[in-house]
């Protein structure tokens, strides 16, 4: 095995996959929403911030200023909570905009991923551990089987 095979924790079948979905789509869809939330507001404290320091009155509401950093970095710290409750489960978080995930598992004698993006109903893809979302591949019946026990 290579090393990126090694730090899989996890092979799934396909039908283990498709089990955990309705639990990984509640989480991916918080960390979606969450995600994209946290960016905008990123974004708005940024040019608030710039703003404020080109006005003669920078130093005014620095005390709301702080607080909504620190409200930001709250809410980052439950959305990383959100990506290890993934990890917890086996599942690795791809893309945090689009809810991208992959889920590890053996074809032949290789490690693969099986490919699941928020708003599918079941995992219809695979690709190779270097592959990316750009080379998905759609799953043909009996592909994925149990992984070998380890005697």
């Amino acid at each position: 095995m290579s090393s990126a095979d090694s730090a899989v924790r996890r092979l799934f079948t396909i039908d283990e996959a498709n089990q955990r979905i309705p639990l990984v789509r509640a989480i991916v869809q918080d960390i979606v929403d969450m995600y994209r939330d946290l960016s905008e507001r990123r974004e708005r404290l940024e040019n608030v911030k710039r703003i404020r320091g080109q006005s003669q009155t920078g130093r005014m509401y620095s005390e709301e200023l702080d607080q909504i950093e620190a409200d930001i970095e709250r809410d980052e710290e439950k959305l990383m909570g959100y990506v290890h409750e993934l990890s917890d489960l086996g599942v690795e978080l791809k893309d945090p905009r689009s809810g991208l995930i992959d889920f590890a598992a053996q074809l032949d004698e290789r490690v693969v991923y099986l490919c699941w993006k928020l708003g599918e109903n079941d995992i219809e893809h695979w690709h190779e551990l270097d592959a990316g979302f750009a080379g998905r591949q759609p799953i043909a019946p009996d592909m994925f089987h149990a992984p070998p026990e380890l005697s």
